[in-house]
This record gives structure tokens, sequence and C-alpha cells, in this order.
């Protein structure tokens, strides 16, 4: 049962009475920011008195006498100028406990009106290793397909794998020119991924030698700026002054932007030339750059020798990649990536000419976008393709395939104008009855403020990220049992330490604002306290223990026709708690956001269970009925929590 969604429909019939336009008005309806004003408030009276010419109050009132509340509420309250109070009946509250508890979907309805979804997300480049900067697209992409997939949603997930671009020539020139045979024979996914970084770090040492004297001009620019706008007269009007001064401010920050890009490139170009064997090689390949890109264009033409090698390695790969999300309990109904699509692309081109959506400029096939400078470009001057073309070739073949509500895309904040151009043309090519939405997230980072790098600079493969994780997951484990109490035995140690380490990382990612930069900590993950996924694992394990401390027979008591009554305060938080597992999951979809969903597990649920654990003896309670209201209580808790965490793709454990 959604409470908001029912107090909606019982205001709706009446308030349609007055105006037409009810949707801003229902959204006026929310739970009640402190419990003495009751459990939810609607604040439309005001607004619409405005329209109607009455006085907010009287209105406030008349509104409550023409809607059907005495089953589900108390007699409301209009209170201030026109807030609507209303605090939920006690027994209304028990029956949907009771209803919750008999229903595998603890009181969760599927959508009336279901829709398709693809959900694009992960999408690592398969010939290099997982890394950080994956985990974030991962994880919310899981989570909100299994949530749309919980509601009753058609939700297609899809891993559009980068498995055609130039990472695949940069191997290729990898293999031909750098591989260890004995290696490749005896495991070849490290050595793949050692000539892919070696080649990388090649063409990074080209590219920073490029780089360097146009970031050294551009410094002595900035800096002569800087020079001349401090020592500038000041201005005798206050705002020119105040304009002098953040133009100081602002050369001044762009100055340590640039000393720092400085001191990375010079970096990266000693790194190569403090090697004598990467000077040598650097010396030997000097136009790796081009190299690269010349295999790149070959496999794309169907060299026989490029192509074998792709075929040779993309298994390797995949297998690699698969292991990754085995650990992290990530599926996908598809895998299709950019090499699916290759034979599509001359016609997606071919179709916009045709439409005289596209044309030429400089020698380019561009689409021109109206609020957009630069045009989006389909088709190269040299006539390569672009992650532009094989997106608009993807979005067709989904259309025709799935024929989908809404397309969602899991990636990166920096991905943005791509987006924005993506879809412009997509509605320009007639695709305009969908929802296409850039469900963006920004950067992991570290203790420095900075993306999340090992100490050498390197990014942070995210296989390494898990490994950690458990191995601190683990001493958790060994501490607690060493402890005594509900003891993990020594052999169950391992797995539940796996369990808890992934989860703490996942539930760490997905309990931030996904748009928001957020500072790794392990620590912080995998706190006992606070909103961590090891304490919401912690808070179901200790539900378990209650009852194998008190014997209790959980499923014969679900089925025994014991009743949940709320006699104490806490108790009825926690029931109100429970039954607003449905509106947290609603809130999740209005803009595809998780940590509502963690947000509501911890503040709501977690905070109302301890406030009930500590009012309310459970296994002591004064008489057998209490004790078995109390009982379902928690079973009622732990499998929303179960359930919940089960959305973001955590498992509980037993104990802890």
């Amino acid at each position: 049962m959604n409470i908001l969604a029912l107090l909606k429909a019982r205001f709706q019939p009446v308030l349609e009475s007055m105006t037409s336009d009810v949707a801003p008005l229902l959204e006026m309806i929310r739970p009640a920011g402190d419990p003495k004003f009751g459990d939810y408030q609607a604040n439309f009276a005001m607004g619409l008195a405005k329209k109607v010419g009455k006085n907010p109050r009287e209105l406030a009132a008349e509104i409550v006498a023409a809607t059907n509340l005495e089953d589900l509420c108390e007699p409301p309250e209009v209170a201030g100028p026109g807030f609507i109070n209303l605090k939920l009946r006690d027994d209304w509250l028990q029956t949907q406990l009771s209803a919750a508890q008999a229903d595998p979907r603890v009181g969760v309805e599927k959508a009336a009106e279901p829709k398709t979804y693809i959900v694009d997300y992960s999408s690592p480049n398969v010939a290099k290793p997982m890394h950080v900067g994956h985990i974030r697209s991962t994880v919310i992409g899981d989570s909100l397909c299994r949530t749309l997939k919980f509601l009753g949603h058609n939700a297609i997930s899809d891993n559009h794998l980068g498995d055609w671009g130039t990472q695949f020539g940069m191997i290729i020139y990898g293999y031909k020119h750098f591989v260890d045979q004995e290696a490749y024979k005896s495991a070849p996914v490290p050595e793949l991924s050692r000539i892919y970084r070696v080649v990388r770090g090649l063409m990074d040492y080209f590219d920073a030698k490029n780089a360097l004297p146009k970031l050294i001009e551009k410094l002595a620019e900035r800096t002569a700026e800087y020079e001349t706008a401090k020592n500038a007269p000041e201005a005798s009007d206050k705002a020119e002054a105040k304009k002098q001064k953040k133009e100081v401010g602002r050369l001044q920050s762009q100055i340590k932007e640039l000393n720092e890009e400085l001191e990375a490139t010079n970096e990266k170009i000693a790194k190569t030339d403090d090697s004598p064997q990467l000077a040598k090689l650097a010396a030997e390949h000097a136009n790796i750059s081009t190299a690269v890109l010349q295999e790149t264009a070959k496999l794309h033409a169907g060299d026989e020798e490029n192509l074998a090698l792709w075929k040779e390695f993309l298994p390797f790969c995949e297998d690699e990649i698969k292991r990754v999300y085995e650990r992290l309990n990530v599926t996908f109904d598809h895998q299709l990536g950019e090499s699916f699509y290759h034979d599509r692309l001359a016609a997606v081109v071919e179709d916009f000419e045709k439409r005289g959506l596209a044309k030429e400029s400089e020698g380019a096939t561009c689409v021109f976008l109206e609020g957009f400078k630069a045009p989006m470009i389909i088709r190269k001057r040299d006539g390569a393709f672009l992650y532009s073309t094989t997106d608009l070739a993807t979005i067709a073949y989904r259309m025709e395939t799935w024929k989908p509500d809404a397309i969602l895309y899991v990636v990166d904040f920096r991905q943005g104008d791509h987006f924005d151009k993506l879809f412009a043309a997509t509605r320009l090519w007639g695709y305009t009855d969908i929802e296409l939405k850039h469900v963006s997230f920004g950067t992991v980072m570290g203790d420095d403020g900075k993306p999340f790098k090992t100490r050498s600079g390197d990014t942070v493969g995210l296989e390494g990220l898990l490994d950690e994780a458990v191995a601190r997951a683990y001493k958790i484990v060994q501490d607690a049992s060493a402890a005594g109490g509900d003891a993990v035995e020594e052999s169950q140690q391992k797995g539940v330490a796996e369990t808890v380490g992934i989860a703490a990382l996942k539930y760490g990612d997905l309990s931030q604002n996904r748009e928001s930069d957020y500072k790794f900590s392990y620590d912080k993950m995998l706190a006992l306290n606070g909103n961590t996924s090891t304490y919401m694992q912690y808070a179901y394990a200790r539900v378990q223990s209650i009852f194998r401390k008190g014997e209790v027979d959980i499923d014969a008591l679900r089925t025994s026709g014991a009743k949940i009554v709320l006699a104490h305060p806490a108790e009825r938080q926690l029931a109100l708690a429970i039954l607003r597992f449905s509106e947290a999951l609603d809130d999740v979809l209005v803009d595809y956001r998780p940590n509502y969903l963690t947000n509501y597990l911890f503040d709501q649920l977690a905070k109302s269970y301890s406030g009930f654990f500590e009012n309310c003896p459970v296994l002591k309670a004064e008489t057998e009925e209490q004790k078995n209201s109390r009982l379902l209580l928690c079973d009622l808790t732990a499998r929303v929590i179960q359930q919940g965490l089960g959305l973001l793709g955590i498992q509980t454990v037993e104990k802890m």
C-alpha cells in the first residue's frame, strides 16, 4: 500500500471540482516534517485559495469536509493559515501491516501502467581492466534496473561495451611490437593489459611533449594578465573594485590549475625520459599515435589479420569483466557492444542526408542543431564514423527491437554535452515520443580532493578495490567473532566478508547524491554506525539473532493468526516507516536517484527500528500476545531491509 498515493487519490476528486490543474496541488501532500503535526500534511489550500478567491483556512476546512478520509485518518486538523494535518488511524495501520505480513512484496504494489525502459549502464572498454570510474555507472544502473523491475516495469539492461574502438587498435599495435608470447600463452589478460599500458604510456608521452610548449605559453600569458590586474589602480566605484578583485582571484585560480597541469605533464615526460627502456621505446615508436589509428582503421575495414586478432582477444577481455560483474552480483539482459552496430553506421548517415538533416562542412558530415554552437559530426572527412553515429544507430535498433518508452543512460557528467546533442539529433530524426535521460553522476575523489588514484598516479583498478574492501571486512568479522556473542563460524567468515565488503562499496556509492562528487573512504563505508550497508546488514542480522535466541519459528508465527498491535509510540513509528517503503521506491524513480532508497532505509526504517528496540522489549515482552506482535514487527522490518538492500544489489547476512 502506498499511503501517499492513496491520500492523493482521496483528495483528487474534490480538488478537480475546484480547479483543472490539480497535479501541482497533489504534490503538496507530503509526509509531515514533525510528528507533532501528524503523519502527513496537505499544504495546497493557501495557493488554491488565491485562485478561487476564498479564505485559505475556510477553504481547507471545506476540502476536508468533502474528502472521504474517515476510514483512513483521525479527524483532520486545519492549522495556521490553512495547513491540513493528517494522522492515520491505528486500526488502519494495523490492517495494512497484516496485509504486508502476508504479502511476499511486503505491501508494495506493481505499477498500474507498466512501461518499457532500456537502462544503458557500465559500458566499459573491454580491452582494458575495469577501474574505480566504472563503479558508479555499474551500481547506479543495476539498482535502477532492479527497482524498475520490482515495480512491474519491463526494464531491459544493456551493457553497451566498448569493443571496437581505438583501444583495440592500441592492443593490436602493442601485440605486434611488445608482446611476451610466453606470458600471453600462460595468462593472456594480464599480458594484454601490460601491452595496453605500454602503448598508452607512449601515447601519453608524445601527447605531453606536444602539449608542453602551449601550456608554458598559456601560463606565461595568464601570469602577465595577473600581474597587470594585481597592480592596476583600485577603482573608486565599489562595484567596479569588487569586479577587479574577482578578476584577480579568477586569474590566480587559473594559474594554479595551469601549474598543476604543467607539473603533471612534466611528470609524464620524465617518467619516460628517465627510464632507459621507455626512452628507447619512445625513440623507436615516435609515430605510435598515428600507427594506432591506422591499426584501428584496418580493423574497421575488415583487415584479415587485425580482425583475427580482435576475435582472439575479445573472449579473454569479456571473461575478465564477467568475473568482476559476478563479484558485484551484476547481470545484464544484453551486452551489445559497439561492434554490433558497425554495419549499421553508413545507413544512419545516409538516412540523415536523405532527409536533409545533415550536410557537409569542411569535408565532414554534420548535423546542425538548434541551440548548439558546434554541430554533431556523424562522419569525419576521412570517412570514419564517431561515437555519435554509433549511439544513433543504437537508438534506432532499440526502437525497432524493443519499442521503449524511455532510454536511460547512466554515464558520468562529463558526457553531458554529447548526450544533449544526441537527444536533440534523435528528436530531429523523428523519435519524439520517448523519454531520453542522461542519468549523470559525479567523480569518486581521493583524500586530496582529486579523482581517486593510486600512489603512483594510476587509475585504481576495480578488482583491487573490491579485494581491499573484502580484506577490511574480513578483519571486522574476525574481530566481532572474537568478541563472542552471536559469532560467525570460522568456516563462514570469508563468505560473510565478501558479502559485507562489496556491499559497503556499493552502498557507499549509492547513498550519495548521484550528481555530487564524493570522497572515497573504506573506514566510512564499513562503519558499524551511520548510513552504511554494514549498519543496515547488522540491523537485519540483529533481527535474525532475536529469532535464534528466542527459538522463534518465524514462518509458523506468520501464519499463526497472531496480530500486530500498536500500543507504544515507538511501535507506531516503526509501523509507519515500514509502510512508507513504497513511497521511497516511487521517489527513486522521479529522477532516478537510488540515494532516496538508502535515505529511507537508514533515516526512516533503521532509526525507527532502533527506537523500537530500545523502548519495546521483544523476547521479554509483558504478554505472549505483545511478544508475538513485536516479533512480527521485527520480521517485517527485516524483510523490508532485505528487499530494499536487494534493490540496491546488496545481499544480507544472517550473522555478522
